[in-house]
């Protein structure tokens, strides 16, 4: 399960919105919000996420894969 809190604190921490990340990734910002609101984002937009914002990849797993 996806720990949106987590993700949007990085996002907030590396001085993006989510309006820039989704152009970063190119998805539209009313996706990625539908996309945070449902937990539903593919391996691969997990990847470009992480990617995006530099994740390592404990902190990937624990923010898109949390138990």
């Amino acid at each position: 399960m996806l720990r949106v809190n987590k993700l949007k604190g990085k996002i907030t921490e590396k001085g993006f919105t989510v309006a820039t990340i989704s152009a970063k990734i190119g998805m539209a910002p009313s996706t990625f919000h539908r996309k945070l609101a449902k937990n539903t984002f593919s391996l691969e937009e997990a990847e470009a996420i992480s990617r995006t914002l530099e994740l390592s990849h404990e902190e990937a797993i624990d923010i898109f894969f949390a138990a």
